[in-house]
């Protein structure tokens, strides 16, 4: 078992964001995605690994707030945005987790994300949707970066969290689905790492 596996035990951790027309994960539409696996070094330090991201082109009649791509600055019908299917959107997905998931001897991937429920509800209902059997990811576990961050940081927003941990943050590129995952992947592993050196890992026996 690698030593990533022994990690979380047997957990795949993949950092995701999602950029969506509203709120509602059964009704509105997921317009991006973006997924970043993460390896471990020798000396159990955790670094960004393999990136997925796409664009995607809304399912049939999905629901589309004008509040939502007001605040993501998507046009979700631009032809420019190189958007896929959905449907062919999350096959690939899948089919990249699960590849990255047995290379790391893991049996299930976990969804780790800044206020994880909302990004995890999107992956789940187009999982559901496109009739995927083949799922990698755990259908309620997931690691939330915003309750860690509250934990380790003493901030619960992505920016300032990034700040606080010293990682480089451009406002003006956030809310793009592979910079926040990028930045999210960041802290996730600064967290992780820093737990390590201040003693918090690997466990230790009791004598």
């Amino acid at each position: 078992m690698t030593a990533l596996a022994q990690r979380f035990r047997g957990y795949f951790p993949v950092i995701i964001d999602v950029e969506t027309g509203g709120f509602n994960a059964q009704t509105d539409a997921l317009l991006e995605i973006a997924a970043i696996t993460l390896k471990q070094d020798e000396n159990g330090i955790f670094s960004p690994n393999t990136c997925f991201h796409e664009h995607v082109i809304p399912f049939e009649d999905a629901n589309i707030e004008k509040a939502a791509i007001e605040f993501n600055g998507i046009d979700p019908f631009c032809a420019l945005r190189g958007a896929k299917p959905e449907n062919e959107v999350i096959k690939d997905l899948c089919q990249h987790i699960r590849k990255a998931q047995k290379e790391a001897d893991c049996q299930r991937s976990v969804i780790v994300a800044h206020n994880a429920t909302f990004d995890q509800s999107f992956v789940n209902a187009a999982i559901v949707r496109q009739n995927i059997k083949r799922t990698p990811f755990h259908p309620f576990v997931s690691f939330d970066t915003t309750t860690l961050a509250a934990l380790t940081l003493g901030q619960t927003v992505l920016i300032k969290a990034c700040e606080a941990a010293k990682i480089e943050f451009k406002q003006s590129e956030a809310h793009s689905a592979l910079y926040d995952t990028q930045k999210t992947a960041e802290l996730f592993c600064f967290m992780l790492n820093r737990y390590q050196a201040l003693g918090g890992w690997p466990l230790s026996e009791e004598t």
